[in-house]
């Protein structure tokens, strides 16, 4: 089977890069709780933080009074702070409190901040020394997720890294698929591997706690998020191996994913075809539809949620978009190479941010669309520029081939209402 898809117009894996380490804006690694503990079914995570920390979590979840959501926030009070309590006697009673009320927790996550950070709570000793009271019902990992020096989606990346060294040995060959999707999105990918007879299939994260998602020399994993760098480098260390490719974005994107993981697997072109055919046809067709308002026109990307190296070749490539800048919090080459391999020369590539500096350029090129965060679109509105909102980009299902068209109208949205109030205006 030939896996490589041809780079067009050389690509820009070579390109230079625009390296700033300026004045960032980012949203707060804590964010990616909101779609962790929808995924996984079992967790709890308890972030160690602020009365600020827990109303960033109740906003962006939009959580009713009445849910039972799996979160919540230990909120540090001035005493804590202060040095005047014992923070880590005042962390195990609140445990205890949670799992008592809770016994459906299989998973707890304490989950640093930046109040807990710059106190300096140790919360790896608290982790261990709270497993060792609540197991072998309840395992207790630790991560950061705190906003001073994290992307917002670098909180996944974390939580996942956490997970791997507890991992089960297997010496069996298996795929590991790496990266939460939501349920509806995972039964597809695994429907179309399964129909390939790919097998057996892993996932982390999982819905629940499950013994049989484990590590080895002969596991090979695949990545369906371009912002895991730190697991990458935690399931590298156990000895497994990394299947590159493009992010399964779009046809193409899914096509190239899907078609490493067969070669890997030894599937014939003829099940590959007959498995992804169909499914192709749909979202081409899909993407055409939504796509008729973005051909010829130019996005210039904000670094924000690490996806905009895929996200930029799936617009240029399949989208006839024309790419400006594509700027991204971090580009790690194992996982983006084969996504830049295919981005059509011509951008200037960017990592890390000087914002602005950034938005000098981006006022200087006027691009039709302008992909950033929260507290840049607004301002940029205002100023004439149509933008999309990157976190739209995550909270949204947008993997792979029944999702293809959603992820075109997402971008071509906003450049339809610019037109249409254009057209107001001109009446």
């Amino acid at each position: 089977m030939n896996v490589p898809l041809t780079p067009t117009n050389g690509g820009c894996r070579t390109a230079p890069i625009l390296k700033e380490r300026g004045q960032r804006e980012v949203f707060c690694g804590l964010t990616g709780i909101i779609w962790l503990h929808r995924k996984m079914q079992d967790a709890f995570f308890l972030v160690v933080g602020s009365r600020t920390c827990a109303h960033l979590l109740q906003s962006a979840a939009g959580v009713m009074i009445f849910a039972e959501p799996r979160f919540g926030t230990a909120i540090l009070e001035e005493q804590d702070l202060a040095g005047m309590a014992d923070a880590h006697k005042e962390l195990d009673r609140e445990v205890a409190r949670l799992l008592e009320r809770r016994p459906d927790i299989r998973q707890l996550f304490l989950v640093g901040s930046c109040p807990s950070e710059v106190i300096k709570i140790d919360l790896a000793r608290a982790a261990e020394r709270l497993t060792q009271v609540h197991a072998p019902h309840v395992r207790v990992l630790n991560y950061s997720g705190s906003g001073i020096e994290t992307t917002f989606t670098e909180g996944e990346d974390a939580c996942l890294a956490s997970m791997v060294p507890i991992l089960k040995d297997t010496k069996e060959r298996e795929l590991l698929v790496v990266g939460a999707l939501p349920d509806v999105v995972e039964d597809q990918m695994v429907s179309l591997l399964t129909d390939m007879g790919i097998g057996p299939i892993r996932l982390l994260p999982a819905r629940r706690i499950d013994d049989t998602t484990a590590v080895g020399e002969n596991t090979v994993f695949a990545l369906v998020q371009p912002f895991l760098g730190d697991t990458h480098a935690e399931l590298e260390r156990r000895g497994a191996r990394h299947l590159q490719a493009p992010f399964p974005f779009g046809d193409e994107g899914t096509t190239a994913w899907l078609r490493v993981v067969a070669a890997e697997f030894g599937v014939s072109e003829e099940v590959f075809d007959r498995v992804t055919t169909a499914p192709r046809a749909r979202a081409r067709k899909a993407i055409a539809q939504a796509a008729e308002a973005l051909r010829g026109k130019s996005v210039f990307f904000f670094p924000d949620s690490q996806l905009e190296i895929p996200l930029a070749r799936f617009l240029t490539r399949e989208c006839g978009m024309t790419a400006v800048e594509v700027g991204s919090p971090y580009i790690h080459d194992a996982l983006h190479g084969p996504d830049l391999d295919l981005l059509p020369a011509g951008p200037q590539i960017s990592e890390g941010q000087d914002v602005d500096k950034q938005l000098d350029r981006a006022r200087a090129a006027r691009p039709d669309l302008t992909v950033c965060g929260l507290g840049l679109a607004n301002p940029l509105e205002a100023e004439g520029l149509t933008t999309k909102w990157a976190i739209e980009l995550v909270f949204t299902p947008v993997h792979f081939y029944e999702q293809a068209g959603d992820l075109a109208g997402l971008f071509s949205r906003p450049v339809r209402r610019k037109a249409l109030l254009q057209m107001e205006a001109a009446e």
